[in-house]
């Protein structure tokens, strides 16, 4: 990947929506070239897909909370049986395989309060093999981004 690429993925992630002909003049190349660069980015899995980005209030969940999951023991079955139960938890966006005191860290969405004491009697503690959940909620964003600084 060269610089090229690099500033492609980039125009793409301040907006996956715009015209080849616009993301070719924005990284200075013309329109062919720009898509056939583009299309290797896809086929080679550098671009791994598009999204829409939303804002959880609006959508009805308005409260993230970090969760620091910790394991009881570190078997291959305990670790396999969390990673997999916890990826088909809807209101985890994101679950992190953590170094230092933690095994995991979870990004999660929910409605209110009830609705993560919910999501906490109901979704993870029957996971099993949980030894500690630590939780942080967030009451405000000072940055949030999906692009990527430039390299170099």
């Amino acid at each position: 990947m060269d610089n090229k690429d690099q500033q492609i993925i980039r125009a793409l992630q301040r907006n996956g929506r715009m015209t080849n002909q616009d993301l070719a003049t924005e990284v200075n190349l013309s329109p062919s070239p720009c898509l056939r660069r583009l299309r290797l980015l896809e086929q080679s899995g550098v671009i791994t897909g598009y999204s829409a980005n939303i804002d959880a209030e609006a959508y009805g969940l308005p409260v993230t909370v970090f969760v620091l999951v910790k394991l009881e023991s570190h078997t291959e079955a305990t670790v396999r049986q969390f990673e997999t139960d916890i990826a088909r938890v809807d209101q985890v966006l994101e679950c992190f395989v953590m170094t230092g005191t933690s095994d995991y860290l979870l990004r999660v969405v929910v409605a209110d309060l009830s609705d993560y004491e919910d999501f906490v009697r109901r979704r993870l503690h029957p996971i099993g093999g949980i030894a500690s959940i630590d939780s942080s909620f967030v009451y405000g964003v000072v940055k949030q981004t999906n692009v990527f600084p430039p390299i170099g």
